[in-house]
């Protein structure tokens, strides 16, 4: 069956920001490296950056852990719902077409996703953080309306349209859109409104992703999808107009 498709909703452009921790806290985690990228011998832990986190020093003092860097939650029979179990997938994500609008290229948010039950991290593999990275992505994220319910339709496996509700919907009115580097992941908080991963740029960046599963599709993912009308100015024209050192520098 199709997902739910909500009825109507505002129009709204979103002007991404740079993807921080504070900014992303509402929503989940960044995963990162809190080490500056210069490093490249151990150093004492007296020299680590002031209020970064504190690592142990491991592997015969060649490594250091941080540890607790994200969090991993399994919510499935505290609600009620089948035991999961832990999975490890692989997402190869290839660069998305954009729309161009007024000396700007558009992402078209057309629908969204949520796991109720469990986090959901996504790690890229291999992809550079400079500046002159061949892709980037982004990471789109809304409130959740927790009690609330919204009208939408929804098709039968027989194609016709019947009236429906979605429970918890998202809040369309503050989605919000990041820009992640390639030294950055995320995690999804349990629950936490999301669009499929978006990769702009020349080539795919494949994402190793962490979550809970129990395989009943309805636990595992919910799905709403709406018309047009919600867009991300996902950069300008000129790509070289969109760099991240310069924009790191307004926040």
């Amino acid at each position: 069956m199709a997902p739910p498709h909500l009825i109507s909703h505002e129009s709204l452009t979103i002007t991404p920001d740079f993807l921080t921790a504070d900014g992303f806290a509402p929503f989940g985690d960044v995963v990162a490296c809190p080490l500056p990228a210069n490093i490249n011998q151990i150093p004492s832990l007296t020299e680590l950056p002031k209020n970064s986190r504190i690592p142990a020093v491991a592997n015969q003092n060649t490594a250091l852990k941080y540890s607790a860097i994200s969090k991993s939650e399994d919510n499935y029979e505290r609600k009620g719902r089948k035991p999961a179990t832990p999975q490890m997938t692989l997402f190869s994500c290839f660069p998305r077409k954009l729309r161009p609008d007024k000396g700007k290229n558009i992402f078209d948010v057309r629908i969204l996703e949520r796991h109720p039950y469990t986090t959901q991290s996504f790690l890229p593999m291999g992809l550079s953080s400079g500046d002159d990275a061949p892709s980037y992505f982004l990471v789109i994220v809304a409130p959740t309306l927790e009690g609330q319910t919204a009208p939408a339709k929804v098709k039968d496996e027989h194609g016709i349209e019947q009236d429906t509700v979605v429970q918890n919907p998202p809040d369309l009115k503050n989605i919000k859109a990041f820009v992640a580097r390639g030294n950055q992941g995320v995690t999804y908080g349990a629950g936490t409104w999301h669009a499929p991963m978006v990769v702009l740029g020349t080539e795919r960046v494949d994402f190793a992703v962490t979550q809970f599963a129990n395989g009943i599709a309805n636990d595992d993912c919910q799905e709403v999808t709406f018309e047009g009308g919600i867009v991300v100015e996902a950069q300008p024209a000129e790509p070289k107009l969109w760099s991240p050192r310069r924009e790191r520098s307004r926040l």
